[in-house]
């Protein structure tokens, strides 16, 4: 694409870069999971929302300090709506049929993921949105409202210096919890039309706002990466959203991956992934008939190649791949 054609948006130098001998966490909104995934596809070491999709800044904040504080969930944190049992911290993803098994799954993921952020190098926010529920029962912020009646939550929304404060507070926490980590914002550029054009406009110029005067409070450690800018400036087109006109598409996703990755993953890791992409697809190879010399061939090949780069690269985990081609083998 001719650059004439289209407005460019520079993307700063940063001055830390992950790869695959970093541990990457992500948290937020749905838009984090496309790029946390892109990640995760080509076997980067990721945490991918612990908590599930998370939208507004406050969810992310609470998330991060019970993480900090390896926070143990019990039935008193739970409620049941429909036959399921729910948290007002978690997506519905979390929810379940079966009280302890909804627990364990929560508490087992705190558990672990609080590990990981001890460990991480990278951690990567989305804001989505300003705009908060709050359960009128406790006053509690809500993550996700599961489908009580509205009459249940007051909603508002967030104002910059609520935000700002908030995360000088959660930052300082975090780089002593984790001195090494570094923090990267983003601001989601999926629209959240529920709140109409103008709100939802209003909503994310108090998230930028915001993300700009954390990061001035910070002694560096915290960058900011132009997702909402790329789709906004960059694209700026229908064909790169999904039929509802709100989601962006693979297309605008893949974009934004490349710049992603150009900014934000050393070289040596990028030349490592162009070879993991290469198992991926032969992953993704189903042949008609496996009982041929030439699929034999195939597989032998492949896993010769997975035992290369499993030897090379020993913090990548072909797991997958072994399992699915030494089982062709035999």
């Amino acid at each position: 694409m001719d650059a004439k054609f289209r407005t460019v948006v520079n993307i700063p130098e940063f001055r830390f870069k992950t790869g695959y001998n970093q541990l990457n966490m992500f948290l937020g909104s749905c838009f984090t999971e496309n790029i946390g995934a892109k990640m995760a596809e080509l076997k980067y070491p990721v945490d991918l929302n612990p908590f599930g999709i998370l939208y507004n800044p406050a969810s992310v904040a609470e998330s991060l300090r019970m993480l900090m504080d390896n926070k143990s969930f019990s039935e008193a944190d739970l409620f049941q709506q429909e036959g399921l049992w729910h948290s007002l911290l978690h997506h519905s993803r979390f929810s379940g049929i079966n009280m302890e098994e909804t627990l364990g799954k929560i508490n087992s993921r705190i558990k672990s993921s609080s590990e990981y952020l001890k460990k991480a190098g990278f951690l990567f926010i989305t804001f989505g949105t300003a705009w908060i529920y709050r359960f009128k029962n406790t006053g509690q912020i809500v993550s996700n409202c599961h489908k009580l009646p509205a009459s249940d939550f007051i909603r508002t929304r967030l104002s910059v210096d609520e935000i700002t404060e908030d995360f000088k507070n959660l930052t300082e926490k975090l780089k002593a919890f984790n001195p090494d980590l570094k923090i990267v914002f983003t601001v989601s550029p999926v629209r959240h039309w529920r709140d109409g054009a103008t709100e939802n406009q209003r909503s994310k110029a108090i998230l930028h706002l915001a993300v700009e005067q954390i990061i001035k409070n910070t002694d560096g450690f915290c960058s900011y990466f132009p997702a909402f800018e790329l789709v906004m400036d960059e694209l700026r087109d229908y064909r790169f959203y999904t039929p509802d006109m709100i989601h962006i598409s693979d297309v605008a996703v893949g974009f934004i991956w490349e710049k992603f990755e150009e900014a934000l993953i050393d070289a040596e890791s990028r030349q490592i992934s162009v070879k993991v992409r290469k198992l991926k697809q032969a992953l993704n190879h189903r042949p008609f008939n496996t009982d041929t010399d030439e699929y034999r061939n195939f597989v032998k090949q492949t896993t010769g190649q997975i035992l290369k780069l499993e030897n090379e690269f020993k913090n990548i985990d072909f797991t997958e791949e072994k399992m699915y081609f030494f089982g062709s083998e035999k």
